[in-house]
């Protein structure tokens, strides 16, 4: 009667097993989803020269008409520079 039992046994078991499995194979398989995660990316792509203006250029014992006129010279190079700082900037935000 010993030598019974298992013989009993495992095809009970086997059957339990293989209806398990079975039920795994009846669900739907998963969805695909999409998940859009925030990359962080640089929003400056290149560095923007600095001019070289007029009146970093003069000496100190420059006279003050050589000081206006390169501070006159040099304001539409700053204006320009100002003009693409303020473009980068405003493509970051």
């Amino acid at each position: 009667m010993k030598h019974q039992m298992p013989r009993q046994i495992i095809p009970k078991i086997i059957s339990v097993a293989a209806m398990a499995l079975m039920a795994g194979c009846g669900a739907a398989p998963p969805i695909t989803q999409q998940v859009d995660i925030p990359v962080f990316t640089p929003c400056v792509k290149e560095a923007i020269p600095k001019p070289e203006f007029e009146f970093d250029k003069l000496s100190l014992d420059a006279a003050d008409g050589e000081k206006i006129l390169a501070l006159a010279r040099d304001w539409p190079r700053g204006r320009t520079y100002e003009g693409k700082l303020e473009a980068v900037i405003a493509g970051c935000l």
